[in-house]
């Protein structure tokens, strides 16, 4: 009723950008606070990102509409939640930005946990992005015997971490059907 945003779903892109293409948003400019209010109540539809950039140690994940929006600076960051940004170009959403993404790892719509990510879990959760995006994931879905042995070692690793079970948990459902689909070759 009050048109104010109440939700927001984002996909991970099964590209990653490069490096040096990821060291471009090092610049970004200061997250506004903000909000989205729409004019008329309805459904509000972004364009899907299709290449993800991740900051060293994945503290933070861009997903970007496409690599040419690194070609020019970005007007602003506009805060939509905590630690969430729409990424804004030429008055367009060119993107969005997650900082501190182990933290909100959770399955389904269940509520995050407030204590603070293991150390363990952070380090999986940049196994778990590298198996889901490519280069790693082309090698896992051709069946490259390294590419698999990381596969199911971090699913190994996964399935025994004791602390932190909420979030290990959701990174088995991420890469849950990589483990069903090629696990066994």
């Amino acid at each position: 009723m009050s048109r104010e945003l109440v939700g927001a779903e984002f996909q991970l892109p099964h590209e990653s950008a490069t490096a040096d293409d990821c060291a471009r948003l090092r610049s970004l400019p200061a997250v506004l606070p903000g909000g989205l209010r729409a004019d008329e109540e309805r459904p509000c539809r972004l364009e899907t990102a299709s290449v993800l950039c991740r900051a060293p140690g994945d503290a933070v994940l861009t997903g970007l509409r496409d690599l040419d929006v690194l070609d020019a600076p970005l007007e602003g960051r506009i805060g939509i939640a905590a630690d969430v940004a729409l990424l804004v170009q030429h008055g367009t959403v060119v993107g969005w930005s997650l900082t501190d993404p182990a933290l909100y790892l959770t399955t389904g719509f269940a509520a995050p946990d407030p204590a603070p990510p293991s150390p363990a879990t952070r380090r999986l959760l940049s196994s778990c992005l590298d198996l889901i995006t490519d280069p790693l994931l082309d090698k896992v879905q051709d069946g490259e015997p390294a590419a698999l042995a990381r596969l199911l070692e971090t699913h190994r690793a996964l399935r025994a971490q004791r602390e932190d079970r909420q979030r290990a948990d959701a990174l088995l459902a991420l890469i849950g059907t990589l483990v069903e689909d090629y696990g066994n070759q």
